[in-house]
């Protein structure tokens, strides 16, 4: 089905199951422990072998030798794999270092050696006797010192200017010129790196965690040097990925490699202490934002710059994207520069460019508000534009930022916040409140799914789309259900299986829309051949209650399967809607923080996220996308971030020990506000992404409430005492 032109009245509109809150349908499997996670696959590979990532001590350099007799010797060890035995290896497109290491080492804790033993414990002892001499060379670890010398990046827009922003930032009578940095980040979600493999003949099936099936499928094919169609990759629970199970990573090809060598199944798991190293994360930015306005507080000039680092070969941390669309203003340009360190690789992180980009863009906002002695919302309002700054001609599809900060301020009790910092006690402790604009684009991506059609009245959805804790079960569930005209109880799900057709895949917030209108088309296909099975005008056909009436007649839907099931495919393919629409996503965040004015220990008391994400399709499953993102912000902003070793080249805290995130304790009441908003630019479901938008501009409204308490400015995440504990005696 091709998609290219707005949406007009469809069978999703009778919003009867979609647009309702409802329970996740695989929800019992999950808290009843009868959902299969990849490490777990017991049912397809009973007779696993164990194995146990050797990952390298060193950060750059070479492997001089290995020596793996007394591994090889010890109790239960089956086989080694290294680079030396593992046979020639191609490199994903998506991987920008290699998966396992040899002889060049290009990070720590790149993998050298798979040690597969007939136990966890026997593997995990054998892979200590594994000895390895290294030559260590040397690298890059520092980003501010990496700074001067980094370049444009080669792939992509690195700069972008309107108008003169120079001579406008010159000439404004307001201006602010400040740095700002994030740090590394790492995703750390709940469930490891995984899979299991099985080789039967020259086929490899990989039992996995990963968020994009078909993108990893062609991955592991190129990797391992064999066709596609001998690759299958099955991934029906994921649990959690948030960027970092987006590509193949070494838990997937060195399972498959331990498996051939094994001669039988193989099942690997990164250990936690591996995984930030090992994996991917987040960049850490250092930017650069210049404003110039009016007194009447519009923006003359918006100048935004950004530096990250990677491997060679990566990419950059995309923080001035949405910079370049979000605020009005005449003069404007934005600039990234990539530098070149040897630190793991980086790569996409729940809302990649605009979560950090927007932790510096909306500290900025507010203190320009200040300095013009505007209201920060106001400020934000003032500014805003209905169409891309840079593309004038080019309007929004949708744009209620407007909307969500005023709705926000009057939910907040926001006139009651004192402009004056440092001003609001409670006791010994210091309150304030902030605010934060949130903006997430909205990406469109061909997504396909086949429909089945059973005597018994049951329709049963196939797509390899994933669900990593997003709801994709239930909300794909939904949409066949308000096609065919059935309750949910009426309809299977099955994902995450390469052998179905391919979905969106779960990544970018682009998920929920795409999979759905995916199967939006293929249940329009069903229909007209139910419709025609019956004999009835399928352009009059209404399906509802299990039947389908035309006219005067109407039939039980089963029945149009009753001499063999219905099998339907399609997929949603789009046009160019979003080129002549700039189509994205806006939220309001607002926060209240109390910060104590003799430790400096802050408290985060209140939260409100207003979306606008068009519609919304299961509100339930939409409202945790959104606490749990808003979550990710508080800690994004007061704790988050991988320390480097800046002598060795590694992240020092490298486990849940080390790397802090919120515990319930750290977090209080959140409340969601969707607006009532359709997109008909956007799909056939009209909806658009809302699971990283709850994330963009959360940290900003932390530090902008904790500067509201105190009267010191932190522009340097986290926002931890030492960056102002010695600062709040004078305003205590």
């Amino acid at each position: 089905m091709k998609f290219d032109t707005p949406a007009g009245i469809n069978p999703i509109d009778q919003l009867k199951v979609i647009g309702k809150p409802t329970d996740r349908i695989e929800g019992p499997r999950k808290t009843s422990g009868l959902a299969p996670y990849a490490y777990e696959r017991h049912d397809v590979a009973p007779n696993a072998a164990y194995g146990y990532v050797v990952g390298s001590a060193i950060a750059k350099g070479r492997i001089a030798s290995i020596d793996l007799a007394q591994a090889k010797a010890a109790p239960g060890v089956i086989t080694i794999v290294t680079a030396d035995n593992a046979g020639p290896l191609g490199k994903g497109k998506n991987n920008t270092a290699k998966l396992l290491a040899g002889p060049e080492v290009e990070h720590y804790h790149q993998a050298v050696a798979l040690v597969v033993a007939e136990s966890f414990e026997q593997a995990r002892a054998a892979a200590a006797l594994v000895h390895v001499d290294y030559v260590r060379a040397k690298g890059a670890y520092d980003l501010a010192q990496a700074k001067p010398g980094a370049t444009p990046p080669k792939d992509g827009k690195p700069d972008t200017a309107v108008g003169d922003f120079a001579g406008a930032f010159a000439n404004a009578p307001v201006q602010l010129d400040a740095t700002y940095h994030t740090p590394d980040h790492s995703h750390a979600m709940m469930e490891p790196h995984a899979t299991i493999a099985a080789w039967d003949g020259d086929k490899v099936t990989l039992w996995t965690s990963n968020q994009m099936i078909a993108w990893s499928k062609g991955e592991v094919a190129k990797t391992l040097g064999i066709p596609k169609e001998k690759v299958r990759l099955d991934s029906p629970y994921v649990g959690g990925g948030f960027g970092g199970k987006l590509f193949v990573r070494a838990d997937a090809i060195l399972a498959a490699l331990g498996a051939k060598a094994a001669k039988r199944p193989v099942k690997v798991a990164l250990q936690r202490p591996l995984i930030a190293n090992n994996t991917t994360h987040r960049p850490a930015t250092i930017q650069r934002i210049r404003l110039g306005c009016a007194r009447d507080g519009r923006i003359t000039a918006i100048g935004h710059e950004s530096w990250s680092g990677d491997l060679p070969g990566g990419g950059p941390e995309t923080a001035v994207q949405q910079t370049r669309l979000m605020y009005a203003g005449a003069n404007r340009m934005t600039a990234m520069r990539l530098a070149v360190l040897d630190l793991p690789e980086g790569n996409a992180m729940r809302a990649p460019g605009e979560a950090p980009g927007l932790m510096a863009l909306e500290i900025a906002m507010d203190e320009m508000a200040e300095k013009l002695a505007i209201d920060p919302v106001q400020f934000r309002i003032i500014n805003d534009t209905q169409v891309d700054p840079e593309k004038p001609e080019r309007r929004y599809s949708k744009r209620q930022l407007n909307e969500c900060l005023r709705l926000g301020a009057e939910r907040f009790g926001w006139s009651k916040r004192n402009p004056r910092p440092g001003s609001v006690r409670d006791g010994h402790w210091l309150v304030g409140m902030g605010v934060g604009a949130g903006f997430r684009n909205n990406l469109l991506m061909k997504s396909a799914a086949r429909v089945r059609l059973g005597a018994n009245g049951v329709v049963t959805v196939e797509t390899d789309m994933t669900d990593i804790g997003t709801g994709s079960y239930t909300i794909l569930a939904q949409t066949a259900a308000e096609m065919m005209g059935l309750p949910l109880d009426r309809i299977a799900v099955t994902l995450g299986d390469s052998d179905m057709p391919a979905a969106a895949g779960s990544g970018g917030q682009w998920g929920a829309n795409n999979s759905t209108a995916g199967v939006y088309a293929a249940c329009m296909k069903l229909r007209e051949m139910v419709a025609q099975k019956l004999g009835f005008n399928s352009a009059d056909a209404v399906f509802e209650d299990g039947k389908v009436r035309s006219g005067n007649r109407s039939a039980p839907l089963g029945e149009a399967a009753k001499a063999g099931e219905i099998v339907a495919e399609d997929a949603i393919e789009y046009g160019d809607l979003d080129k002549q629409y700039q189509q994205s996503t806006f939220a309001g965040h607002f926060v209240e923080a109390a910060v104590h004015a003799f430790t400096g220990e802050i408290r985060v008391r209140r939260m409100l996220a207003v979306c606008a994400a068009g519609r919304i399709l299961n509100p339930k499953s939409a409202r945790s996308q959104v606490i749990g993102a808003m979550t990710m912000g508080v800690g994004a902003a007061l704790m988050e971030e991988l320390a480097v070793d800046k002598r060795f080249g590694f992240f020092v805290n490298h486990d849940l020990a080390g790397y802090e995130v919120p515990v319930h304790a750290d977090i209080p009441h959140q409340d969601v506000i969707f607006l009532d908003e359709v997109d008909p630019m956007s799909s056939p479901m009209k909806a658009k992404g809302v699971g990283e938008l709850g994330l963009c501009g959360v940290g900003a409204a932390v530090a902008n409430a904790v500067y509201n308490a105190t009267g010191v400015r932190v522009r340097d995440y986290p926002i931890t005492l030492d960056k102002f504990l010695e600062r709040l005696p004078a305003v205590a």
